[in-house]
C-alpha cells in the first residue's frame, strides 16, 4: 500500500526495481516492435475500439472524472477519454508507451506495474485495465491488480477490466484459416483447456498471456474487494464475419454493427463468443 504518496510522486516497485524489469522479457520485446499504437486503429480492430469506447461512455461518471488508465499502452483510450473531458493519468510497464502515452494532449503518462500502481489511495474516480489482466497467468497477479484498482479508486468509484476469451485464439484461427496448420491448431486446441497461452509462435500473432472464462473474472473482482456490475462481450460474434471490416468502412453499416453487438453484449449465452469481454464493478470499502 502506498497511503501516503500521490498521484504525482512515484511509488517503486517491490524491491527497488524499475516497472520495466516487472515485465516478462517476451512480453516486452513483443510490445518493443510498436504495433500496439496502430492495432485499434484500422481494419478490423477497430470493432474494438468503437465497442470499448461505446460501453465505458455508458459506465463511465461524467467528465471532468479522474481515470487511472492502467497498462494503457500508447494512449489509444487516453487520448478519446482526454478529449471527452476526463483528467487521465496513464501507468504503463512498457517505455516505448509511456513515450507515446506523454505526448497526447490531456494525458499524463509513466512507468508503473498493475500489482504496485505508483499512486495513493482512494486518488481516481476511475481505474481501466484494458490490457494488464492479458499478461498475468497466475491467479494471484490478477487479484493483486484487481486489488492494487481498488484501492486506487474512490469509496464507488468505477474500475474496468477486459480480458481475452477462452477460446479466442481457437475462433480466430478458425476465422483466418491457420486452424489448419498442424502446429498452430495444437497450440489453440492447448490453451482452450487451461487458458495458457506460451510465446511459442515468435511474436507473430501474440505473446504469453491468459485467456479467461468469462465466469472467472466475477470471483477474481469479489476477492479483491470489488462489487460486479456487470459484463459486456466487446466484439460480440461480429469479428468472426467475413466482411466486417468493409462493415466498418461504411457509416451505415457500422452504426447497424454496433447496435447488433449492443444488443447482445451481456447476453449470458454469448459472453464467451466475443473475443473480449469487459467486466465492471465498484469498490465497496
Amino acid at each position: 500500500m502506498t497511503a501516503t504518496s500521490t498521484p504525482e510522486e512515484p511509488v517503486s516497485t517491490a524491491g527497488g526495481e524499475s516497472a520495466a524489469t516487472t515485465l516478462r522479457e517476451d512480453v516486452l520485446a513483443y510490445y518493443n516492435e510498436g504495433k500496439e499504437d496502430a492495432r485499434l486503429r484500422d481494419g478490423v480492430g477497430l470493432l474494438e475500439f468503437w465497442r470499448t469506447q461505446d460501453v465505458l461512455r455508458r459506465l463511465l461518471p461524467a467528465a471532468p472524472a479522474r481515470v487511472l488508465d492502467v497498462g494503457g499502452g500508447s494512449g489509444v483510450h487516453a487520448e478519446w477519454l482526454a478529449a471527452d473531458g476526463y483528467a487521465v493519468d496513464l501507468v504503463d510497464p512498457v517505455p516505448l508507451h509511456v513515450a507515446q502515452a506523454a505526448r497526447l494532449p490531456g494525458v499524463t503518462a509513466r512507468p508503473g506495474d498493475a500489482r504496485d500502481l505508483p499512486v495513493g489511495d482512494a486518488a481516481y474516480d476511475v481505474v481501466l485495465l484494458l490490457g494488464p489482466l492479458y499478461h498475468l497467468p497466475e491467479r494471484a497477479d490478477r487479484v493483486r491488480a484487481l486489488t492494487e484498482a481498488r484501492r486506487a479508486v474512490r469509496p464507488q468509484g468505477v474500475v474496468v477490466a477486459a480480458t481475452i476469451n477462452r477460446y479466442a485464439a481457437l475462433h480466430d484461427l478458425l476465422h483466418e484459416e491457420r486452424y489448419f496448420e498442424p502446429g498452430q491448431r495444437a497450440v489453440a486446441d492447448a490453451v482452450s483447456e487451461d487458458g495458457r497461452l506460451a510465446s511459442q509462435w515468435d511474436g507473430s500473432l501474440f505473446t504469453t498471456a491468459y485467456l479467461a472464462q468469462p465466469a472467472e473474472t466475477p470471483a477474481e473482482f469479489a476477492e479483491a474487494g470489488l462489487a460486479v456490475d456487470g459484463q459486456y462481450g466487446v466484439e460480440g460474434i461480429a469479428w468472426l464475419m467475413g466482411g466486417v471490416e468493409e462493415w466498418l468502412a461504411d457509416p451505415e453499416r457500422r452504426a447497424a454493427v454496433l447496435a447488433a453487438t449492443r444488443r447482445i453484449e451481456s447476453e449470458p449465452s454469448l459472453l464467451g463468443a466475443s473475443g473480449h469481454l469487459l467486466t465492471a464493478g465498484r469498490s465497496v470499502a
